[in-house]
């Protein structure tokens, strides 16, 4: 099984938003997503989504994305995005989710022998307009994650399997400065981290590793809607 990593999807199939309008990276969206997935992802893969799936304001309307990335190959895990506004609570959505196809909040999943765990992230301190309401959410994102991490380690413990943790944001600041998301990378040390989030960015200008451990920028039109190998086996 390879397990495969891909964020910011944004479809809208309830009401089509073109996303052209954001530059040329998203030319073709979203059928070369589609596409680029079906040409890379095998039926025994599992393929890490971290957050930005939807336009969709409720998860009627998100449904249908949701079954159109169902229809793909692979095993999918989902994670929330900060556009993910039909983002139920939890076990709603677990209920509504099609064969196939997994959500995080809070805990983590073994899938095969992998396990993955992950948040939604925020914007770090540091951060230009950083605010005491962006604290907030900071402090609690970071608490989720070690939450996550936590339970990554009781699914990974017996056998040592790997980690995969999954991110929306970036997590350190445009700086690279150390958050508490990087405290809990080093303390739990996972076998890599995805994140997406940003767009119309360098991608060779980005960290690659935090104390050795890989991060993954796995934002679609970076990837040019191809998901990125993360763990081969």
């Amino acid at each position: 099984m390879n397990v495969y990593a891909i964020a910011d999807p944004h479809l809208s199939r309830a009401r089509p938003k073109p996303m052209d309008i954001f530059g040329g990276n998203w030319s073709g969206h979203p059928a070369a997503f589609f596409e680029g997935w079906r040409e890379t992802v095998g039926p025994d893969d599992l393929v890490l989504v971290p957050g930005d799936i939807s336009w969709a304001m409720r998860l009627e309307e998100a449904r249908l994305d949701l079954e159109d990335i169902a229809a793909l190959p692979g095993i999918k895990v989902l994670s929330r995005g900060n556009h993910d506004y039909w983002w139920p609570s939890i076990s709603r959505l677990r209920a509504a989710l099609p064969p196939g196809m997994h959500a995080l909040q809070n805990d983590a999943l073994r899938i095969g022998n992998v396990v993955v765990c992950g948040s939604r992230g925020w914007v770090c301190p540091g951060s230009e307009g950083f605010t005491d309401d962006d604290e907030k959410i900071y402090t609690r994102e970071v608490e989720r994650l070690r939450l996550s991490l936590e339970a990554a380690r009781t699914l990974a413990a017996p056998e040592q399997l790997p980690v995969v943790v999954m991110l929306h944001y970036p997590p350190t600041n445009s700086a690279f400065e150390p958050s508490g998301f990087t405290a809990l990378i080093e303390r739990y040390l996972p076998s890599g981290v995805t994140y997406g989030h940003l767009h119309g960015v360098n991608p060779d200008r980005l960290l690659k590793h935090w104390c050795g451990i890989p991060l993954h920028f796995v934002a679609a039109d970076a990837l040019r809607f191809r998901p990125k190998r993360i763990l081969g086996g």
